[in-house]
């Protein structure tokens, strides 16, 4: 099998598929998107955002920005920043340098592009693997560092396209321990960026987050789009669990619900990303609306100095740094998918795995099942 090559919404890219999944990924970044997942039904469904701005000519901050859309592998996740000698673009050389094409392999019923990077500011190698297995509508996603030696933040950078309709966006995730609002003023309204949360503010439900004002004093972070005109950052901490941690996204308008699966001891933690027309600033304009839910190990989305630091959560025995070391390759394994769900189905309240299977039941008591090989988080085997 073949991955074509083509220009899709302004950067060249690789495109995968199988009966279900088709997916892109661009050279730049190695950023996922679009990917359609039931392609073989009469309602495709296509979940990932995308930037506007791409095809403009815009002035760019950051070169994360250049293809800004869907999925993307992060070392060192968070700000630009200098790191022990070391200076980082925003989101490190993964998300925003160029990708090697090495292929495709086909084995049974399962397919994997590979793609691979040498890094200079960190020397080290990155593959990228992207998986598709026959009738799972699910991407499985995995990255291997090899040849590094030393402690980086790290992640994936999933980001949702927001429908218009207030609160038609319900998240959910598993169990978590720990809430907090980002730790320092996310945005700068001297540069026409604003916020809504308050600062270092936990939580125990992303339905009642604190915010900046008094009255009222809570906001709903649970349902999107929410307080337009604000961007800002939380993050959750998912409590250690024998079976995977997961953040699922529901539109019951549109009757497909996405997710997320993880490990939490690689990655513990979720950031919600909530950009609302928050910023005004070139190439953002106040046009901006998608919802980051991001698995990473990391400070929130501050400087890998932080994050590799002394800092308010490492101080409680929370990891915000991933370990690296040139003796063995550290092998980060992810799974993103799609499932359709039912009327009245509205947000997720949990999720039971079986092999080969997860199944979620909504608050309304209602319950879908999906096709999945979450076993491949611990083993990185497709179908196996």
């Amino acid at each position: 099998m073949k991955a074509k090559r083509k220009v899709i919404s302004g950067q060249a890219s690789r495109v995968m598929a199988n009966g279900q999944v088709e997916l892109a990924v661009t050279e730049l970044g190695g950023q996922m998107a679009p990917v359609t997942f039931y392609r073989d039904s009469a309602s495709p469904v296509q979940p990932y955002f995308i930037s506007p701005w791409q095809g403009e000519k815009v002035r760019l901050d950051e070169p994360v920005l250049r293809a800004l859309r869907g999925d993307f592998f992060c070392m060192p996740f968070g700000a630009p920043g200098v790191c022990r000698g070391v200076r980082h673009v925003c989101h490190g050389e993964p998300a925003t340098g160029k990708w090697r094409f090495v292929g495709v392999d086909v084995e049974g019923p399962a397919v994997r592009l590979t793609m691979t990077m040498r890094t200079k500011a960190l020397p080290g190698k990155v593959t990228k693997r992207l998986g598709l297995i026959d009738g799972h509508n699910v991407v499985y996603c995995q990255h291997v560092l090899e040849g590094f030696s030393t402690r980086a933040p790290l992640g994936h950078h999933s980001m949702l396209a927001v429908p218009d309709k207030p609160g038609s966006l319900a998240v959910a995730t598993s169990p978590f321990k720990l809430g907090m609002t980002n730790p320092t003023d996310f945005d700068d309204p001297e540069i026409g960026h604003y916020q809504s949360l308050a600062v270092s503010a936990k939580f125990t439900s992303l339905a009642k987050v604190p915010l900046k004002w008094k009255d009222p004093a809570v906001g709903d972070c649970s349902r999107h789009p929410v307080r337009t005109g604000f961007t800002d950052l939380l993050g959750v901490w998912a409590r250690a669990s024998r079976g995977p941690a997961w953040t699922t996204a529901t539109i019951q308008d549109e009757g497909f619900m996405w997710f997320s699966l993880k490990d939490p001891a690689m990655l513990p933690a979720t950031v919600m990303w909530i950009s609302n027309r928050g910023r005004h600033s070139s190439p953002w304009n106040g046009r901006n609306r998608c919802l980051g839910l991001e698995d990473v190990c990391a400070y929130f989305a501050n400087t890998a100095a932080e994050s590799v630091g002394r800092n308010q959560l490492s101080t409680m025995g929370i990891p915000t740094a991933v370990k690296l070391s040139k003796a063995r390759p550290t092998v980060v394994n992810h799974i993103q998918g799609v499932v359709k769900v039912p009327k009245g189905f509205k947000c997720v309240r949990t999720a039971s795995f079986a092999p080969g299977e997860v199944t979620f039941t909504s608050i309304t008591g209602k319950k879908v099942t999906a096709p999945v090989c979450h076993e491949f988080l611990m083993t990185g085997q497709l179908g196996k």
